[in-house]
């Protein structure tokens, strides 16, 4: 069965959170995802493709080279273990969970769901959980369809399928899971690979116990990591962030350095607002990112409807990269690229509070004082220095 109507079919902008639709607007199919493309589609599918997967298992020789040997690679793979786990367990059904469908429910719902008299309190202990069990972010927004995907993907032939999901969903929590800032500095590599390998396994584990815990509360929950529909206009809409021409949210707390999951609810919660506080204004004047692509996959100039290909949604006026040509640069690598987040301005500590002072500038009508004082930010760091600390650890 295809997704039900939780809410009422809308088409219009939602102007707080800064999205812009147009009637040109449909629905994304996963299937023309780039990672999914990968796989079937002869205009992204090639030798490098298969290497590049084939790197994740260990099978192709890695590269020579700082941040690009054996020791790296066991590394990044060792660090997406727990979600390769979760992600194969039922392969042979066409199900990758956590990527082309929505991770199965381990535990059922609780014949006797709790009275909830107030939805605001239970939104605090919803977020208080979320912490509980690690996740760095969580905000709440209503389940906007527009951002479902329009059918997940049978990974044995890379069909379309329905969604096999329950009914009655009107609300969406999203995780933010912050990843490591010493192995972002080290991209593009194989070793920072690590960091984002690392995120998806522990987000794997918390939106799984989240959405346990609420089943264990007698509510539906569906736990979702990149499958289902797109995160980022849900975090966005959940007030944790802004979307930048990165393509990536930008949190107060973490800038762009971290990976969000999901979860779909009945469970009756007060829905977060957006936030936006002057990212688009400062990605208006900063093209760091863009400058920085080796492919130049991503946008200069202003936001704009469309993209160079499938993998871009329609009717959507953003900045928009070009998939084919970022996701062919990954597959040379053998391992993902992330210098575009590394480099942006506001990927900083923010524990500090040097960089809180800028951030408030580049959020300001100071904003181009802020770039000035960005400009030697994100140099990369050699990936021998991270593993350098261990060696210079008393024992």
């Amino acid at each position: 069965m295809r997704w039900p109507q939780n809410t009422p079919p809308r088409q219009d902008s939602d102007a707080a959170a800064g999205i812009e639709i147009s009637d040109a607007f449909e629905r994304f199919s996963q299937r023309n995802d780039i990672f999914t493309r990968a796989f079937w589609d002869p205009r992204v599918k090639s030798k490098h493709t298969e290497k590049f997967f084939a790197s994740y298992r260990m099978e192709a020789a890695p590269r020579r080279g700082d941040g690009f040997t054996q020791r790296d690679f066991a590394l990044r793979n060792a660090a997406w273990l727990i979600s390769d786990v979760i992600a194969n367990r039922r392969g042979e059904d066409g199900i990758r969970e956590g990527f082309q469908a929505a991770i199965e429910n381990d535990t059922p719902v609780a014949p006797d769901p709790i009275a909830i008299e107030d939805p605001g309190q239970m939104s605090a202990e919803i977020k208080r959980i979320s912490k509980f069990f690690g996740a760095d972010l969580c905000g709440i927004t209503d389940l906007d369809e527009r951002w479902l995907y329009s059918a997940r993907v049978d990974t044995r032939d890379f069909s379309e399928a329905p969604h096999p999901l329950p009914q009655g969903l009107n609300s969406v929590i999203v995780l933010g899971h912050e990843m490591e800032a010493d192995l972002v500095a080290t991209y593009p590599s194989a070793l920072a690979g690590a960091a984002t390998g690392r995120e998806y396994s522990h987000e794997t584990s918390v939106v799984m116990q989240l959405a346990a815990y609420i089943r264990n509360l007698g509510y539906e929950a569906v736990a979702s990591m990149n499958d289902t529909g797109l995160v980022i206009p849900y975090a966005v809409k959940a007030g944790l962030g802004e979307y930048a021409r990165n393509q990536m949210v930008i949190t107060p707390e973490f800038g762009p350095r971290l990976r969000f999951s999901k979860i779909f609810t009945n469970l009756p919660l007060t829905h977060d607002a957006p936030k936006p506080q002057g990212v688009r204004a400062f990605c208006d004047i900063c093209t760091k990112c863009a400058d920085a692509c080796p492919v130049k996959a991503l946008p200069f100039g202003a936001p704009q409807e469309g993209g160079s290909n499938i993998s871009a949604i329609k009717g959507v006026r953003k900045w928009t990269s070009d998939a084919e040509k970022c996701f062919s640069f990954w597959a040379k690598l053998a391992t993902d690229c992330a210098i575009c987040m590394r480099v942006c301005p506001f990927n900083r500590d923010y524990t500090k509070a040097q960089n809180r002072v800028w951030l408030r500038l580049a959020l300001s009508r100071f904003r181009k004082l802020a770039l000035r004082l960005a400009k030697d930010h994100g140099t990369r760091v050699k990936p021998g220095t991270w593993w350098a600390q261990d060696s210079n650890t008393d024992t």
